[in-house]
């Protein structure tokens, strides 16, 4: 067996949701839960078939997030992944829905931060470990970092204004 690390491409201004799932009408599930969660939401989904013809199915409302997670999805080449890029919303809009989504099997990053997927690859094929999100802690936050978070909450929307 050989452990790889895979760097996957976020465009600026995107987020990316990698996961599991397993079976090939996910594409269209998933269209359908991104176009119902957020009005004028953008996104590109690629799935990694793991019989069949094994082919990389591909939906999306945005054909550069299509090709951009296509591109993803065949370097990972990880049967029954997926990966989902979004503008114009964040995972938190769509994530609930994505994991009840009935053929999804785990999640393993919603996120904006630089992303390594972790693969392990033997003579049948790869699998995800798991991913490297971001960067490790550098420290614990002050109360000017609890301000800080706390007007950022507030400045998108996601929490009331004082």
């Amino acid at each position: 067996m050989e452990i790889r690390t895979v760097k996957v491409e976020i465009p600026d201004g995107s987020n990316i949701i990698i996961g599991q799932t397993h079976f090939i009408k996910t594409t269209e599930d998933l269209y359908e839960i991104m176009v119902n969660a957020v009005p004028c939401i953008k996104f590109g989904i690629a799935f990694c078939e793991a019989s069949g013809p094994c082919l990389v199915r591909v939906e999306g409302n945005d054909n550069y997030l299509r090709e951009i997670a296509t591109k993803n999805a065949v370097n990972i080449a990880a049967g029954h992944s997926f990966v989902i890029l979004i503008k114009d919303a964040f995972p938190v809009n769509v994530l609930n829905g994505v994991k009840n989504c009935p053929e999804v099997c785990s999640i393993f990053c919603a996120t904006a931060n630089p992303v390594q997927v972790i693969v392990a690859e033997t003579e049948q094929g790869r699998g995800i470990l798991g991913v490297i999100d971001g960067y490790s802690p550098k420290g614990i936050e002050t109360e000017k970092d609890v301000q800080i978070r706390k007007q950022f909450l507030r400045k998108t929307g996601y929490k009331l204004s004082n």
